[in-house]
């Protein structure tokens, strides 16, 4: 069982992080660590800038006691983490442009807990992995730098994170959580870790591979239903039959999957399946259906900006030079997170037709867009201009409802609505 002296520490203060610490810190002394200090000075203050935790929930769990018996103490000081008894890394796990996984960052979360664990802590990991890669890649580094034995003097758990970004429904407390440990003593302990702040409950995983593999299929699956219906509406396209229309009729018998096409982005869907691929191929099989997915939800946006070139071609535009607006470049709706956005495959394509591209979306950071892929983002409507020769809805932001999209194309501008957020009469063409 948990007890009131033990103490958290959770390493990594993204997306995943920050929301599992502030609901920790209610019930325990939680250390917050990240190295970016920039993100820490802000957080601080009550400010995030992921919009995952309001600034005044934030607030109301920080301290700078490191003597409380609960509350958030928010640091990028490595020397404060030997405080803590239990250690929850959640840092990111991307792939290169390879699509090979990167375990950067989770190796060194692992060093950094090696150097400040004690006998008997457990290190609980909820980055996604593979199957197998806890105890394979980050166990031995904890063991190396710590010194200390495997299942004698300190122990692990995995409990895959499953936060949405941007969705206010479904939180970090109210998704049941899937919970493992590396002995039986230690997975009861982990789940009743777990139970003390998520109250949709959790499930305790039979093995810490059992719970890898749980989490990197649960992406993978959907990310193979998505392939699905962006192979259909390709072939619908063709047919010239409306694709939301379709899956609407198909969505009235009860057992079907609904699910809509669109661009896979993000840091889990288009991701994840890569790592299942990954062990599978180091183990002697070839994951046809994983791949075979990932490579249609890769196409995706170069589809739409072909697509859409072709319709301003009927309408007798002259491609190069002509003015594009693409709304939106976030990776989902009503979040500002940009990380492996797929948007920017369409704006690419574009440009690779020379077109001249604008890109507007009131929820990105136009300092991070910039950053992140060289490009200077327009985060004010009236700075838009009012004749542009295709416009693209790549992201179904609530903001895009209120715009008119008669006042931004010319008057033989074409318009192409990714995520049919608008009325099948207002577009030239849609997902």
């Amino acid at each position: 069982m948990t007890h009131s002296e033990d103490k958290v520490a959770i390493i990594g203060l993204g997306y995943v992080g920050l929301p599992l610490a502030v609901e920790f810190a209610k019930k325990f002394f939680v250390i917050g660590f990240d190295i970016n200090k920039q993100r820490i000075s802000e957080l601080n203050t009550g400010l995030d800038k992921t919009l995952e935790v309001d600034s005044d929930y934030l607030k109301s769990v920080l301290t700078t006691d490191l003597s409380a018996n609960k509350g958030l103490y928010i640091t990028d000081n490595v020397d404060v983490l030997a405080i803590a008894n239990i250690y929850i890394v959640t840092v990111p796990t991307p792939t290169d442009e390879l699509n090979k996984p990167v375990f950067t960052p989770l190796i060194k979360a692992s060093e950094t807990v090696g150097r400040a664990m004690s006998k008997n802590d457990i290190v609980i990991y909820e980055s996604t992995v593979y199957p197998g890669a806890t105890e394979d890649i980050c166990v031995p580094i904890l063991t190396e730098i710590s010194g200390l034995i495997y299942n004698e003097d300190f122990f692990a758990g995995y409990s895959p994170e499953r936060i949405n970004p941007g969705d206010k429904e479904h939180t970090v407390t109210k998704i049941l959580k899937v919970t493992s440990g590396s002995t039986r003593e230690i997975a009861i302990k982990v789940d009743n870790l777990y139970k003390k702040v998520i109250v949709a409950g959790t499930h305790m995983a039979p093995s810490i591979k059992v719970a890898e593999a749980a989490k990197v299929i649960e992406n993978s699956q959907r990310d193979i239903n998505i392939a699905f219906v962006n192979e259909l509406s390709k072939i619908f396209r063709l047919l010239d039959i409306d694709t939301k229309a379709v899956l609407e009729a198909a969505g009235t018998k009860w057992n079907f999957l609904k699910f809509s096409p669109g661009l896979v982005g993000g840091h889990c869907i288009g991701v994840d399946p890569y790592y299942l691929a990954q062990k599978a191929i180091e183990s002697g099989y070839n994951p046809e259906i994983i791949l075979a997915g990932r490579k249609m939800n890769d196409s995706m946006g170069s589809y739409v900006a072909m697509e859409t070139v072709k319709m301003m071609i009927k309408k007798g535009a002259t491609i190069k030079g002509s003015k594009a607006l693409v709304l939106g470049i976030t990776f989902k709706e009503n979040c500002p997170d940009i990380r492996n956005s797929r948007v920017i495959d369409i704006i690419e394509e574009f440009q690779s037709y020379h077109l001249d591209v604008d890109v507007y979306d009131p929820w990105a950071s136009k300092e991070e867009v910039k950053h992140e892929y060289g490009i200077d983002l327009i985060s004010n409507y009236a700075n838009l201009s009012t004749d542009y020769d295709s416009v693209v809805l790549a992201v179904s932001h609530k903001e895009f409802l209120e715009l008119d999209i008669t006042k931004l194309k010319s008057q033989t501008g074409v318009v192409f609505d990714v995520k049919s957020l608008l009325p099948r009469d207002a577009v030239d063409a849609r997902l």
